[in-house]
């Protein structure tokens, strides 16, 4: 039976006219979904898979779904961490006739990992101090883009691997909106929502089992607005510098380019009476080394595995004496990445995207080296990395589940 939908999409997927929009998101049958683990939510969230994509399917109400859409977007637009929009699907009914919610689609992130794959009795405190690392790190890109969350959580976040820490992606932006800035009594507004948020999730883990007997909830929550704070100074400071030590300003960018942002400006003025300067870097945006991996390779990687491609990008500038940073980057990427890449054999090649393998293959080679106390070199050690780890990983191209966690 024809079903007559009103779809808005910048780009739309002729499989999505194939589902089943006349029914109920909550009664879609089976062989439309893909299983996989999400957070709480206050919506009916299902997903599916079309041509090889996945999707997340979202009941809503319509205002509430094109503004998403629209802000999401507009957070597309400015290359910010966060899922894709992809459609809304409005005018839908029953077959006897009966409204039904639009909905909101989104393109689910591939290699990603919802928080409760990660908050579960394995958790380590180590990799529970990355996540709220890559939280605090995310909220603190949306303030300086002047985006307000209004609902920051775990649930309305993934995370992705990113060279042994992790990088974070925005999945709810219902409540958000975009200013040119946001005033102090905004970002206090975002993060108390985000300590609340955090600490009642955090508990309902508890309640369930599923947080390890070491991690105190309240403790979670704090922290993630405390490694906000000290992130927010780092970039925001105005800092006083004497005449003498100028160098020091670009001592100051460094910092902040190793932290992963760039810098458009320093504003510097005169200190009265000691003939200092007191200096403000405008801080623009996250992924330094992301966008100049991009810019010498195509590759687009996280921010700390790009810096760790370019370390090893570098490295082979150096020994093969290469002046011509392009020239190098050109044969890096097809006399090293590229020959990694094509070496792992097509049923294994869902366990990790090719720059976290990249960067997990140059660790894996640096321990047997150490353990031979020379260099192993690069194509032993990507034999070996397949043979003895990759193999036993599981598969992260779309998501990790909860029996997952010893692994990380």
């Amino acid at each position: 039976m024809l079903v007559c939908v009103r779809i808005t999409s910048a780009l739309v997927d002729p499989a999505l006219l194939d589902l089943p929009w006349s029914t109920p998101l909550e009664e879609w049958p089976a062989d439309h979904l893909v299983a996989l683990p999400q957070g709480i939510s206050r919506h009916v969230v299902r997903f599916v898979k079309l041509a090889g994509t996945v999707y997340a399917v979202k009941e809503t109400g319509e205002r509430v779904a094109e503004r998403e859409y629209d802000l999401l977007r507009a957070l597309e637009r400015i290359d910010f961490p966060a899922v894709q929009a992809v459609a809304i699907v409005a005018d839908r009914a029953a077959l006897d006739g009966e409204p039904l919610d639009p909905v909101l689609i989104t393109r689910h992130l591939q290699f990603s990992l919802p928080y409760r794959a990660l908050f579960s009795h394995t958790l380590r405190p180590e990799t529970m101090n990355r996540l709220l690392d890559a939280l605090a790190a995310l909220i603190v890109r949306m303030h300086l883009t002047g985006f307000f969350w209004g609902d920051c959580s775990l649930s309305n976040t993934l995370f992705r691997r990113d060279a042994g820490a992790f990088a974070a992606y925005l999945v709810d932006a219902e409540t958000g909106a975009l200013y040119p800035s946001l005033s102090k009594g905004q970002r206090g507004e975002d993060l108390e929502i985000a300590r609340v948020n955090i600490f009642g999730e955090a508990l309902d883990l508890q309640a369930a089992g599923l947080l390890h007997e070491s991690i105190d909830p309240e403790i979670v929550a704090e922290e993630v607005v405390e490694r906000y704070d000290r992130l927010w100074h780092e970039i925001t400071y105005e800092q006083e510098i004497k005449r003498e030590d100028r160098h020091d300003i670009e001592g100051r960018i460094r910092r902040l380019n190793e932290l992963g942002f760039d810098v458009a400006e320093v504003a510097m003025s005169l200190v009265d009476g000691d003939g200092g300067y007191r200096v403000r870097p405008k801080v623009v945006d996250a992924g330094y080394h992301t966008r100049r991996l991009l810019r010498l390779t195509g590759l687009d990687a996280e921010e700390n595995q790009a810096r760790r491609l370019l370390n090893d990008l570098d490295t082979y500038r150096a020994e093969s004496d290469l002046a011509d940073e392009q020239q190098a980057a050109h044969r890096w990427l097809t006399e090293v990445f590229e020959p990694v890449v094509r070496a792992v054999p097509g049923h294994l090649r869902r366990k990790l995207e090719p720059a976290e393998l990249f960067v997990q293959i140059i660790e894996h080679r640096w321990r047997l080296s150490e353990e031979a106390g020379r260099d192993v070199g690069l194509a032993p050690a990507v034999q070996s990395f397949l043979a003895d780890v990759l193999v036993h990983r599981p598969d992260e191209q779309a998501v990790l589940g909860v029996e997952l966690t010893a692994s990380l």
